[in-house]
């Protein structure tokens, strides 16, 4: 099950996490029942050598499953830098966890993307709105679960919201817009593994809530995956150079399918409760094979 590089050392596969949630839970499960030895670092109980020369770590698989951004992207350099093969690699962590980076990363390759725009400056986020107009959305470089997104739907809104995060730390006053897209109440998650869309939920909006995360209230249905969906998700993540991946599309009523995210680490639990797919297994199996 190992390999053996210039060191002699067997690859040991291991799962990199800072929250145990259902996710990470059911991965170790998974890799016990299939008798596959997956062993667990808490990064938030870790420490890290940075001398290349003594790392137990090198040629080693290591699945990045942090949901904070910062513990996610810094140890996965770390690891990475050691000589460890990260699942996602420091590139992916990178792009997929700054949506600015995304939209940059995914225009280039002509994949479908809502309209976008940035600003350094309250009075030039406020003079592209007013040049642009409204409604947009403005949304923070670096967040998950739907956390400070905000819908502009005019100027008092706009000057509200960028007076407050003129306060907050300088992340948040690199201002990221997107276009209102006209769609459905709902959204899709594809999951991506390897070279396959394995699965895929719609997510409707909750109650009084326009934006279809799952963690304010939103509800999940199963989607059928359609050869669209697949290729532009596979575009999408080739692009990123991920692995294991969510890849978030929404139905434009004038663009068809555009791709509004792409999740670094992403969750699943919604995806197997709604779809009977068993993506733990698919995943410790695409871990494993890539190995060889």
């Amino acid at each position: 099950m190992g390999r053996v590089k210039g060191n002699n050392k067997k690859t040991s596969f291991f799962i990199l996490y800072d929250q145990l949630r259902w996710e990470e839970k059911s991965l170790i499960e998974t890799a016990k029942k299939k008798d596959i030895k997956l062993e667990v670092i808490n990064c938030r109980e870790s420490s890290i050598d940075l001398d290349k020369d003594k790392s137990p770590h090198c040629n080693d698989i290591i699945l990045q499953r942090c949901v904070s951004y910062y513990n996610n992207l810094h140890s996965t350099a770390a690891f990475e830098g050691l000589g460890a093969k990260m699942i996602n690699s420091l590139y992916t962590a990178i792009m997929c966890g700054n949506k600015l980076f995304t939209h940059m990363e995914l225009s280039k390759t002509g994949i479908a993307i809502p309209k976008a725009f940035c600003a350094f400056s309250n009075q030039s986020a406020l003079n592209i709105l007013n040049k642009n107009g409204y409604p947009k959305v403005i949304k923070p470089v670096v967040g998950s679960w739907g956390r400070m997104i905000a819908l502009l739907k005019d100027k008092e809104a706009a000057e509200a919201v960028i007076e407050d995060r003129e306060h907050m730390y300088p992340l948040y006053q690199v201002y990221y817009f997107e276009e209102f897209v006209k769609r459905p109440p709902r959204d899709i998650r594809c999951i991506v593994v390897g070279d396959k869309v394995v699965a895929a939920i719609y997510r409707y909006s909750g109650d009084n809530e326009w934006k279809t995360n799952m963690a304010l209230g939103g509800k999940a249905e199963a989607c059928k995956v359609t050869n669209e969906m697949e290729d532009l998700c596979i575009r999408a993540a080739k692009t990123m150079k991920g692995e294991i991946l969510g890849v978030d599309l929404m139905e434009s009523d004038e663009n068809g399918l555009l791709v509004h995210e792409v999740n670094n680490t992403t969750e699943f639990k919604n995806t197997v409760r709604v779809t009977e797919i068993d993506i733990p297994s698919l995943i410790v199996d695409h871990l494993v094979n890539s190995n060889k």
